[in-house]
């Protein structure tokens, strides 16, 4: 029961997100701010699995909060097979949105992650963007680390990206400290990035000149969120 009341909490959170964005661009690909944090995680996302053995052609990943599916096409142009890739997603109607733009051999899977039907040591990949932030309960956020952590292959990794520091403004969601990490994984080896400057700090700089992002960018302390890799030991 307390996993289903947040569950249906947070389902409510992100309807209530929905509803303050409706018809709102602010996180448009063609908005300057947006690019740049974009091209910045892929860009060192890029650098951490460089460094991983295989072909991604290989790799298998689940990605848990799939939303309306913009994660999985980054992996499908890094060369991850459609086949090879499976999304689990709380909310029906980004389901949905999901379901209008990747191909059908993606597998999409509704509901509960923790529950969800993804075999044990059987992905090399997991990826999580912005979840755990979202998961104001302590032990739901421990139940769901263990469940994705079941998940991996030994010698696979978890992709993490998400706020470092609570956002004052947004009650809905809340940091989660490199110490709150080594808890969730207690036996993953960590390599950290900070990035993305704080999305405030980069509407207003873009709107000087996008060269503003990059130089504000410098100063790690500007940065809200964090993106990780963290490996399973073989």
């Amino acid at each position: 029961m307390p996993d289903r009341r947040e569950l249906e909490a947070i389902a409510q959170r992100y309807a209530r997100r929905d509803e303050r964005l409706a018809g709102g661009d602010r996180y448009s690909l063609l908005r300057p701010e947006v690019w740049q944090m974009t091209q910045e995680r892929q860009r060192v996302l890029l650098q951490l699995l460089a460094q991983r053995d295989g072909q991604p052609q290989d790799w298998r990943l689940t990605e848990v909060g799939c939303g309306a599916g913009g994660n999985l096409l980054e992996m499908l142009r890094l060369g991850l097979r459609p086949e090879h890739l499976c999304g689990v997603e709380l909310l029906p109607a980004r389901l949905a949105q999901a379901r209008a733009v990747l191909p059908e051999s993606v597998r999409l899977l509704a509901g509960d992650a923790s529950v969800a039907d993804v075999a044990e040591a059987s992905q090399d990949l997991v990826l999580q963007s912005t979840v755990f932030s979202s998961i104001l309960d302590d032990d739901l956020q421990l139940r769901l680390a263990q469940t994705l952590w079941r998940w991996l292959k030994p010698g696979g990794a978890l992709i993490w990206y998400d706020f470092v520091v609570d956002n004052p403004r947004n009650p809905d969601v809340r940091g989660v400290p490199v110490r709150r990490l080594r808890q969730l994984f207690p036996h993953g080896a960590l390599q950290l990035r900070r990035v993305t400057l704080a999305p405030p700090l980069a509407r207003l700089a873009c709107r000087l000149h996008p060269m503003a992002y990059t130089l504000l960018n410098t100063l790690p302390l500007l940065r809200t969120h964090r993106l990780a890799l963290i490996t399973k030991p073989l």
